[in-house]
């Protein structure tokens, strides 16, 4: 038999060659300037004073070019630091706990199934399929009309929810920060699908009694991505309002969308969405630069809404027996991938090394001009990345997006037990996975964050943050009672 021949692709010494080659085209410019400043230095250190006193004396200098260079030099600075973007600071941000009394134990849920559902044990029997897989743990939370049956979705009970999850993230945000409701200038609320009168930004400064000029704003409608929207629309705001401060809130509120009906499409959100919400707070001040955690570095936004299977892919409408709830389409994954791709395209000559960005554009040359049946490069964002937080939308977005962007179990962690500890918390869901990163101390100064979140419409948001400093490990939040339990192992199928 003939040698069996090593598997090259996992070769020590060719693991060393990508790290040279990284290293090498990394570093080009300092590599390349190096020699020539150490061959300059020699070449002035071989000539004698006399020389270089003729030499200088050669040089001949006139007041009037000295001052209009000074001038012009001035002048270029003031234009560039003028013309340079506010840098925004994320201060610090708090995530809702909800409380023990909202828990929904896999029981629990499929008794309330089977008494709501009990002329159609076909749709029990697919919810229970799909919390089988879902990855969802048993202590994810329901708000308590929920836990009526049947269910009381009433204005009155989804307004109890909104007050119960938003005033708590605002006031442990409060707590965190110092801030005091006077000090905010900008106020941006996201919920998707629960959208009163007054709204929910109002509700919030009715409640805080904030100032009588503050910038309010109440996204609804925009999925589960719009919590990078907001964040999105807080940066263009503090780039126009110098020494502002802004305060994102994050949520979705369950209680007026919790589908009773047969349809198995409308029936996919009941199994996977739970409470959440969070409170962020961002600031252009130069005073808060020290205390800040994270500087936002880049954020960027597709939308693929002019398609038109993208469009309805995440639809609310009527079922046949005149019910509301939301339709999730089987191209579902498929169109998320696509705007992943449109996403990234944007975002990776952001962010990747020059390294990742050649090897990208020679095999796009390669497949142009050679072979188009070349395999297409993917970039390796972990070399730009340190952490990434993937929107739990669900353990196939999950998956698909670790297998797409080739990562590893460890990168994916804080998504699968975000899923697993809080179930799918929609715009919020971002924030309980960057807690969860600090709560394992893992992030340092100098480490970057991607945040990838997708939304209805359809749409793909992603933001950079990098880390200001040695962040402590929280003694409070969300993951505080629970921390040193997770990782914990989740099955493919948990047999209920």
């Amino acid at each position: 038999m003939p040698p069996v021949l090593p598997d090259f692709s996992n070769s020590v010494k060719l693991k060393y060659v990508k790290l040279g080659y990284q290293y090498l085209v990394n570093h080009i410019l300092t590599l390349t300037l190096i020699p020539i400043m150490i061959a300059i230095s020699v070449e002035v250190l071989r000539l004698g004073p006399d020389e270089i006193l003729s030499l200088w004396n050669s040089l001949h200098f006139d007041l009037v070019q000295i001052l209009c260079s000074a001038f012009l030099i001035i002048f270029i600075a003031t234009v560039y630091f003028m013309s340079k973007p506010r840098t925004i600071y994320l201060v610090d941000y708090a995530c809702f706990k909800p409380p023990v009394t909202c828990r929904v134990p896999f029981a629990t849920f499929m008794e309330h199934s089977r008494l709501i559902l009990k002329n159609n044990p076909k749709s029990v029997e697919f919810q229970m399929r799909i919390l089988e897989r879902s990855g969802l743990g048993e202590e994810t939370c329901l708000p308590p009309s929920i836990h009526y049956i049947p269910p009381k979705p009433t204005m009155e009970a989804a307004r109890g929810e909104a007050e119960l999850v938003i005033f708590s993230a605002m006031e442990s945000l409060f707590a965190r920060t110092g801030l005091k409701p006077k000090d905010i200038d900008i106020l941006i609320v996201n919920c998707s699908l629960f959208s009163p009168t007054p709204s929910l930004s109002a509700m919030v400064i009715n409640k805080f009694k904030l100032r009588s000029n503050i910038k309010s704003f109440n996204l609804s409608g925009m999925g589960c991505s719009a919590g990078l929207i907001s964040i999105d629309l807080a940066r263009d705001l503090l780039q126009v309002h110098p020494n502002s401060n802004a305060v994102v809130v994050s949520t979705e509120i369950i209680t007026p969308n919790y589908y009773q009906g047969n349809e198995r499409a409308m029936l996919l959100p009941n199994c996977l969405f739970r409470m959440g919400g969070a409170a962020i707070l961002l600031s252009n001040r130069r005073s808060e630069r020290r205390r800040a955690k994270y500087r936002l570095v880049h954020v960027v936004r597709t939308h693929k809404g002019a398609d038109d299977k993208a469009y309805r892919c995440v639809f609310e409408e009527e079922d046949k027996e005149g019910k509301v709830g939301i339709s999730l389409q089987k191209d579902l994954m498929a169109i998320a991938g696509e705007a992943l791709k449109s996403n990234i395209t944007t975002m990776g000559p952001l962010v990747l090394p020059a390294s990742e960005q050649l090897l990208f554009l020679l095999t796009l040359i390669g497949r142009k001009i050679f072979n188009p049946k070349w395999k297409p490069y993917i970039p390796d964002f972990k070399q730009a990345f340190e952490h990434f937080c993937i929107h739990a939308g669900g353990r196939a977005v999950i998956d698909e997006l670790q297998k797409n962007l080739q990562l590893s179990t460890e990168h994916v962690e804080a998504s699968r037990m975000t899923l697993h500890r809080f179930g799918n918390t929609s715009s919020s869901s971002l924030w309980y996975e960057l807690n969860y990163i600090e709560s394992k101390g893992r992030m340092k100064r100098g480490d970057r964050v991607w945040q990838i979140a997708f939304g209805s419409g359809f749409k793909c948001n992603s933001a950079v943050w990098k880390c200001n400093r040695n962040i402590k490990t929280p003694v409070d939040g969300p993951w505080s009672d629970c921390i040193d339990r997770y990782p914990v192992h989740i099955p493919e199928i948990v047999k209920l």
